[in-house]
């Protein structure tokens, strides 16, 4: 994917902008955010609040960086802040009755759809402790390099390699296990 253009930024137009940088990158923050989050409504309100933190800091952009590395790193720092918030250890949503009110057939069609040994290791991946989840999905999912994943975590890349091994060598034990 090639980088965005950034001469919107430089004219003020930050709607145009913002609007950019949601089409391209919009479906990869939800995807993010639900790897820490692990949970589909919760995750689609982060995302809206993180573009909504971008637009207003639009402006703090100053190109040392790709758009996508600033990006991952309002996301990921906003979702650090949730998981220490207060409301996420205290409110739950409880996903049985999430569950409950789907229809049947919705259930039946996303259990043929969803390929049995991807479900195994999703699941797998989001039992992680979060630092070992981040590391995985960052490196697997988003692509992302050791460099960058460590520049966007603002960890260093010895301790990105490591967490990336251990989170390899617990996903072999767990899913060898079952």
């Amino acid at each position: 994917m090639e980088e965005l253009s950034f001469e919107v930024i430089e004219i003020d137009n930050k709607e145009r902008a913002i609007n950019e940088i949601m089409d391209k990158y919009g479906q990869q923050i939800l995807q993010l955010v639900f790897s820490y989050v692990n949970n589909k409504e919760t995750a689609e309100d982060l995302t809206q609040d993180i573009f909504v933190k971008c637009y207003k800091s639009l402006h703090t952009y100053n190109k040392k960086s790709k758009v996508k590395t600033w990006l991952w790193r309002i996301a990921i720092n906003h979702c650090k802040d949730y998981l220490k918030s207060w409301y996420s250890k205290n409110v739950m949503i409880n996903e049985t009755e999430v569950m409950n009110n789907s229809t049947e057939n919705e259930i039946v069609e996303q259990t043929v759809i969803q390929n049995d040994e991807d479900r195994r290791l999703a699941l797998t991946v989001m039992n992680l402790p979060i630092n070992y989840r981040e590391v995985i999905y960052l490196f697997y999912f988003e692509e992302m390099t050791i460099k960058d994943i460590a520049h966007v975590t603002k960890i260093n890349e010895n301790t990105v390699k490591t967490r990336l091994k251990r989170a390899k060598e617990i996903l072999k034990e767990q899913l060898e296990e079952k």
